[in-house]
């Protein structure tokens, strides 16, 4: 299923570039739309939401992207997989345009390393620090505020 550590380091170079365009991207779209809300906030869910983002990785590329390459009744290729993988995946974020167009591109990246070299560890890892910047960054959300915060309000 990809739940394994020996290729841990390995997987980890092969998403950095990856990671770090995106990160710039998040800030660059952050700063033009004027959504840029970072605060103390996000270290808690940069601790956290990787447990979230691994739940994730998988329920979609694990259990989706997995299936469809191993099913045996059609014989898909691996860019059908890839796409059926990212637009489900996409539109489980609707109705966050912009949420829908971030993961879409995740999953077009993250299927085709899970296909090449499963590890749904490092996957969740950089989704759940990826999707915590992407929240205080272009969508200008404050997540840990929306959950917890309107508990002492």
């Amino acid at each position: 299923m990809g739940f394994r550590t020996d290729n841990f380091k390995y997987v980890l170079r092969l998403i950095l570039p990856f990671s770090l365009v995106s990160l710039l991207l998040f800030v660059i779209i952050g700063f033009f739309q004027k959504t840029i809300n970072v605060s103390w906030h996000v270290l808690p869910l940069l601790i956290t939401y990787p447990i979230w983002g691994t739940i994730q990785q998988f329920l979609i590329i694990g259990l989706v992207t997995g299936n469809l390459n191993t099913l045996k009744s059609r014989k898909l290729n691996k860019l059908d997989i890839i796409l059926i993988t990212a637009i489900l995946f996409s539109l489980v974020h609707y109705p966050s345009y912009w949420l829908m167009i971030g993961t879409f591109i995740l999953a077009l990246f993250y299927s085709y390393i899970y296909l090449k070299v499963k590890n749904l560890y490092v996957l969740g890892l950089i989704h759940g620090w990826l999707g915590a910047l992407f929240y205080y960054t272009v969508v200008g959300q404050d997540p840990f505020a929306d959950v917890f915060l309107k508990f002492f309000n």
